[in-house]
């Protein structure tokens, strides 16, 4: 893979996505579905995303109702493991919430991340309009045609049909458990890059 850093960078600041869109609304919270490998890993990191204000885990894109954990750990649901992001458009917008997304996991691997593999741990956008899908689309395309990786990107856009949260004990998993050795071995790696690439959008510290 090319230097993340770098490409990224320039990727976004090419045909407008470094361009700012955070026209004050009455109706200034958004949300996005995001599936990329286990929710633990990119919940931890958007929770610390300056204008985010919540992350919840859950599933999307499968055909069984009400699916549990164990459902959807089978492969055989459908879902993905997903998070749905509540965000303040006066403060970040979808570009910023894709860029963190292309960075943090691996977007050119199959149902796969890392050593987690099946179709639940799937790359996926579920877009619920028309705006959050273009964006999803050109931010692939220019993700590609920069070959910001040495791999065709294989994330899915998909519409939003339905989003089940996942049990009570799957919330901030990471912030609840980071002494277990999954936390600290996959999930902390994630955040310390996350902090790293986008020191100056993280949220202030009380």
């Amino acid at each position: 893979m090319k230097n993340i850093i770098s490409c990224l960078l320039i990727a976004f600041t090419i045909n407008g996505f470094a361009q700012e869109n955070k026209t004050k609304s009455t109706s200034n919270l958004e949300n996005i579905t995001l599936g990329g490998g286990c929710y633990w890993c990119i919940e931890a990191v958007y929770e610390n995303l300056e204008g985010v204000k919540s992350v919840v885990s859950g599933f999307s894109g499968g055909k069984t109702a009400n699916p549990t954990y164990e459902d959807v750990c089978t492969g055989t649901t459908g879902h993905a493991e997903v998070i749905q992001i509540t965000y303040d458009k006066n403060i970040t917008d979808i570009n910023e919430i894709f860029k963190v997304f292309f960075t943090v996991h691996d977007p050119t691997t199959l149902n796969r991340q890392g050593a987690d593999i099946g179709t639940q741990y799937r790359s996926v956008i579920f877009y619920k309009n028309e705006e959050q899908k273009k964006a999803a689309q050109h931010i692939i395309n220019e993700l590609n045609k920069a070959k910001v990786y040495d791999s065709p990107i294989v994330t899915k856009i998909e519409p939003l049909t339905k989003f089940y949260k996942a049990e009570n004990y799957h919330q901030n998993y990471y912030e609840n458990n980071t002494n277990q050795p999954y936390c600290k071995m996959v999930i902390q790696p994630k955040i310390e890059k996350f902090e790293k690439i986008f020191k100056s959008k993280l949220k202030k510290k009380p």
